[in-house]
């Protein structure tokens, strides 16, 4: 840990050490803090929220996603965010690394810290023109859903940036469209919601659900990235103003509607009637001071609230993607259950994969010469194999939602139409769902194989040990065989083969469990 109390400037509180754990600091006074590597702001916390106790001081820790990026050499700037005075700025040595640390994507993008913690290609890396699609997608999205009967406006960050700026917030990395729908029961409110969605996916955008009253657009920008403009649903209900995400206060309809205007980037967009009103509920009085680390505090009344009414078809979304980006440069092969299946059914003519993931089953069955479709709900998993397979007839790749009983019933149908005999694989996918998630996938199943003679070919981990096994393969626990045998006979099927095997050698091995489940009468 290197000393850097000789460099610590008047008036400023001291800055102890910073090292590979976080930034360690003596003071007692709430400070915003902009850190800096090199000439960009990377990041921004303050002291006592962020920090935690440490010898009389407090140590605020790196955020998760920049720990890896931290082994090199990097010339360091803390700088009190409301004044403007540097705290710290010199040279520091992380790791055993000697080269520069440059925070920067695999194509050489720059990257930073967002108010999610997540580090992402922020606005203030972006030029005029690389922004100009999303700009046109927001007045395109904004006539689309004024078509459908809804008046949206600027929501969320992109509201503050207009009204405040005059333009994107620079450490924002998304864009918020919301509307207050005329109705006010949240079922005519969820059925309006996928009625706007149905109407953006005829336009040719591509669509993915946050919520049963809110989802993200995407938007591709001109260099190629894709960026989310989220559209969140709303509705006045007993003068309780309901917006997805994060607000439920009483509000007046007349301060949001009829709409007014601010410019945002040289463009003019609707706004909420009374900005003051619309800003002060969702960021508090303080919102035209400028805050690189704002955190929602939503109430935890108003999260259960809307759990209960919307929410719950995202569940396990983020850890599926932190695995399958930990794991992008593994080398995937085909699975246990694929070859199974390929040596049960030599005449299958559809194979469907049910969690295909990177879609190592389905690539191995195309090249068989058998039709395979593959579904998941992490199109960031799927995303390169289906760019390498665009041309090929035999591949199908599928968005698809185990919580979402609309892509259940349509999917399996849409599957149980394709020609057979059909197999249905489904590895690893169990042990990180619920029941109802886990009933769903039987359900889905059944459907898919009804009227041909396949059958389910399920995997999945029984007894967690200590080889790794479990965090090479993305799930979290076991499951027990007794819960899955049980699930099956309730939704109708039956258990013709049942093995339990281990998978490396050794007292620690784990486990795993294959069942081959058919509904046939």
């Amino acid at each position: 840990m290197k000393p850097l109390t000789a460099l610590r400037l008047r008036g400023a509180p001291e800055v102890r050490a910073i090292d590979v754990d976080g930034v360690h600091l003596a003071g007692r006074k709430e400070r915003l803090v902009d850190v800096s590597f090199g000439e960009r702001r990377i990041w921004s916390f303050w002291l006592l929220r962020d920090g935690e106790e440490e010898d009389g001081g407090r140590v605020v820790h790196w955020p998760k996603p920049l720990r890896p990026l931290l082994d090199g050499v990097a010339h360091l700037t803390l700088t009190d965010a409301a004044s403007g005075e540097q705290i710290f700025s010199d040279e520091v040595r992380f790791g055993t690394g000697t080269g520069q640390i440059e925070i920067v994507n695999a194509a050489g993008r720059p990257l930073a810290i967002d108010k999610s913690l997540k580090l992402v290609e922020t606005f203030d890396t972006r030029d005029a023109a690389q922004v100009e699609p999303l700009l046109d997608a927001i007045d395109e999205v904004l006539g689309a859903l004024r078509e459908a009967g809804v008046q949206p406006f600027l929501a969320y960050g992109t509201a503050l940036g207009a009204i405040r700026d005059g333009g994107l917030i620079g450490h924002d990395s998304d864009a918020d469209l919301g509307y207050v729908s005329d109705r006010d029961h949240p079922v005519d409110v969820i059925r309006e919601s996928f009625r706007l969605q149905r109407t953006l996916t005829d336009m040719g955008y591509r669509v993915t659900r946050y919520s049963a009253i809110a989802f993200k657009v995407h938007v591709e920008e001109s260099d190629g990235l894709d960026r989310g403009l989220d559209v969140f649903g709303g509705f006045m209900r007993d003068g309780i103003l309901y917006l997805m995400g994060e607000i439920a206060v009483p509000f007046e309809r007349s301060w949001i509607y009829p709409l007014g205007s601010a410019s945002l980037e040289g463009r003019t967009f609707p706004v909420p009637a009374d900005p003051d009103k619309f800003l002060t509920v969702t960021y508090g009085p303080g919102w035209r001071v400028p805050d690189p680390a704002y955190k929602f505090t939503t109430p935890a009344s108003t999260i259960e609230l809307f759990n209960g009414w919307f929410r719950g078809m995202r569940t396990g979304r983020a850890g599926w993607h932190g695995y399958f980006k930990r794991t992008a440069g593994q080398v995937v092969r085909e699975s246990a259950v694929a070859r199974l299946a390929a040596e049960r059914h030599p005449d299958l003519v559809t194979y469907v994969d049910i969690g295909c993931g990177r879609g190592a089953d389905v690539a191995w069955f195309a090249d068989r010469g058998t039709r395979a479709v593959g579904l998941d709900f992490q199109p960031y998993a799927y995303g390169p194999e289906a760019e390498r397979r665009a041309d090929d007839d035999r591949v199908t790749f599928q968005l698809f939602n185990l919580l979402e009983l609309r892509h259940v019933l349509a999917v399996s149908a849409w599957v149980a139409r394709m020609p057979g005999p059909r197999a249905v694989g489904c590895v690893h996918v169990v042990e990180r769902l619920g029941r109802r998630g886990r009933l769903n996938m039987l359900r889905s199943a059944r459907m898919m194989l009804a009227g041909t003679s396949g059958a389910l070919y399920l995997q999945f981990l029984s007894e967690r040990g200590r080889d790794g096994y479990a965090r090479r393969t993305g799930v979290r626990q076991a499951l027990d065989v007794g819960v899955v045998r049980a699930e099956v006979a309730e939704s109708g099927g039956r258990v013709l083969e049942c093995v339990e095997e281990d998978v490396s050698g050794g007292s620690d091995s784990s486990r795993v469990c294959r069942m081959v489940i058919d509904w046939s009468s």
